[in-house]
């Protein structure tokens, strides 16, 4: 089915129609095409009506005409339809708009009519390349990693839903002079990565053997000097490719992909082993991206360092600090491997957008790599980049998160606790559920308190984590608009044989109103959000929406409706707001269950 204008555009072309009639009618040229802005009545919501349209001030003073005769002329323009009810002249030169309640009836009935709920797809979807969830190999993931891999994982619901093709790529830590420590140690002790007699390891057993390598290699390293020679020539051998040495390599990827699949399976999010490119992705790329950095003239030899010079980024001493692309001894920054990376997203994999999204701390490293790839043509008008750069997780007294001997939070323990918290809350409120149905909503509910959490705030910012108040019923948390899904499942459920249907010649009382148009506002709430990659927007509409809609839950009985029209409608308005958030909460990633 065709995408369903929106109430706002709706009234904006027959806003822009009568604009122009009246400019003719004053014989005032319409210009074809318009210049920007040139008669656009800049509509927006307001709490005087419904709409209001403030544009005709600004081209009123282009034309050195009154603005109030301009609105009159504007109003009597305006043919009759079903559309705009009533239509007044405020002020010096505002329109007040109000709809008439059969158009807000028929639009969202055309949108329950359609699987998209009359969503567009985005006009120009192109290829976007996503890097997100970026956890180290043999080593755990904590609170730190929480924030990319949410953001992220919402970013890539969202855009697909718009129509874009969305690559995911992990850029996972897997290559660096550690593993010559770990890799000896292995080598040396062939058997610590064994799981003999187990049929299936679990994310905590292989992450335990992770660690316990990691310590003894590392008690070792510092201890032996001839181990320390032994682990630093094996860091040779990785980079040259030595089959042995790549082998038990591999091998502690494959022992970390297990961690990291159970983890992210917590988090009830997908990943797949395409989507991981870690840094060792780009090794073959390495010499090549320097070489034309270094021929185009983009970088320079530095006191034996390949560096890229910029203006404006001074170090505290005032001097410039440049991008260092390879090492003065040979080795290669990551720089050099985020540069490759670019290369390989942009040539290899067509993609129009980059995205990153990488700590906020990480913000001039980004500038650098991104502006140099800029300089070398592999990013231009047609191919951006951007980093998504998120805030810090703080604890309740707003300092970074960590635990109370000060060590930093694994990310599997907050996960855990936020399940035990909510299957406190589901089991309180649970009505004719077994207990593995509690287990299976509380699950949903935890995992989704802390991904709403982190998602209702501005990415950019740090936010607190209190778990108390994300599994909290009231505020603004997921578990509210879970509830408020489950509640509508279940008035639905009581209708028994009465259906939802759309009545458009009701009139509608003033809490169904609001409702109703802020359900119209969905399509545009998302294209917003994809173009501006601002998912805590969808979150603030869809808290909204929960909030209308108790507001509507109160004061209009549904079941116990007046007459069976009423009664229909209002079912309709229900199920619509109920399939509006299951399909936003799905954007975000977070589950809505049928029963709480």
């Amino acid at each position: 089915m065709a995408s369903v204008p929106s109430l706002a555009s709706t009234v904006q072309q027959h806003l822009a129609d009568a604009l122009s009639a009246a400019l003719r009618e004053t014989g005032t040229a319409d210009p074809s095409p318009r210049p920007a802005g040139w008669g656009d009545p800049m509509l927006r919501r307001s709490d005087r009506a419904d709409f209001q349209a403030n544009g005709i001030l600004a081209l009123a003073k282009k034309l050195k005409g009154n603005p109030r005769e301009l609105a009159a002329k504007v109003v009597e323009s305006i043919p009759a339809n079903d559309v705009l009810g009533d239509i007044e002249v405020s002020g010096p030169g505002f329109l007040n708009i109000t709809i008439t309640d059969q158009a807000i009836t028929e639009t969202l009935a055309a949108r329950t009519a359609d699987g998209r709920l009359g969503v567009p797809y985005a006009e120009n979807a192109g290829t976007t390349v996503i890097d997100y969830a970026q956890p180290n190999v043999a080593k755990e993931m904590h609170v730190g990693h929480l924030r990319s891999a949410v953001i992220g994982d919402a970013m890539v619901q969202i855009l697909e839903f718009t129509g874009e093709k969305v690559i995911r790529r992990h850029h996972i830590g897997d290559w660096g002079t550690q593993y010559g420590m770990l890799i000896q140690y292995l080598i040396e002790h062939p058997h610590e990565l064994d799981h003999e007699g187990v049929e299936e390891v679990s994310g905590e057993e292989a992450m335990s053997s992770l660690n316990r390598i990691y310590k003894a290699s590392r008690a070792l390293f510092d201890s032996d000097e001839a181990f320390k020679d032994r682990a630093r020539n094996r860091v040779v051998d990785l980079q040259a490719g030595d089959p042995e040495t790549r082998a038990h390599w591999q091998r502690f990827v494959d022992e970390s992909k297990i961690y990291f699949y159970s983890v992210f399976n917590k988090l009830d999010m997908e990943i797949h082993d395409a989507d991981i490119v870690g840094e060792s992705g780009y090794n073959d790329m390495l010499d090549e991206t320097c070489r034309l950095l270094e021929e185009s003239g983009v970088a320079v030899r530095s006191e034996g360092a390949l560096c890229v010079f910029f203006d404006d980024v001074k170090g505290p001493d005032g001097n410039p600090t440049p991008l260092i692309v390879r090492k003065s001894n040979g080795g290669y920054g990551y720089a050099a491997t985020d540069l490759s990376a670019i290369r390989d997203r942009v040539q290899n994999l067509k993609a129009n957008t980059l995205i990153y999204v990488v700590d906020a701390r990480q913000s001039l490293h980004f500038k650098m790599v991104f502006e140099t790839a800029r300089r070398a043509g592999w990013l231009n008008d047609e191919v951006k980049a951007v980093q998504l750069a998120f805030g810090t997780v703080l604890g309740k007294d707003g300092k970074p998160f960590k635990t109370r001997e000060g060590e930093t939070v694994r990310l599997v323990d907050l996960l855990d606790e936020a399940v035990e918290r909510a299957t406190a809350v589901v089991r309180e409120k649970a009505q004719d559920l077994t207990e593995e149905e509690i287990a299976e909503r509380a699950t949903q509910v935890g995992i989704g308190a802390i991904k709403y959490a982190d998602l209702s705030t501005s990415a950019a910012r740090d936010y607190k984590f209190d778990l108390d108040q994300m599994v909290s019923l009231n505020g603004d948390t997921s578990v509210y608009l879970q509830y408020a899904y489950a509640r509508i499942q279940s008035i639905l459920r009581k209708a028994g044989d009465t259906k939802p249907a759309a009545h458009p010649e009701l009139e509608l009382a003033p809490a169904e109103r609001a409702l109703g148009l802020h359900l119209d506002q969905f399509g545009e709430t998302l294209a917003e959000v994809s173009t501006s990659y601002e998912p805590h927007k969808l979150a603030a509409y869809l808290y909204q929406l929960a909030s209308l809609y108790t507001t509507f839950y109160s004061e209009c009985p549904v079941l116990k409706a007046d007459t069976p029209a009423q009664v229909e409608n209002r079912l309709f308005l229900c199920d619509i707001t109920a399939r509006t958030l299951h399909q936003g909460m799905a954007l975000l990633g977070i589950r809505t269950p049928e029963r709480l």
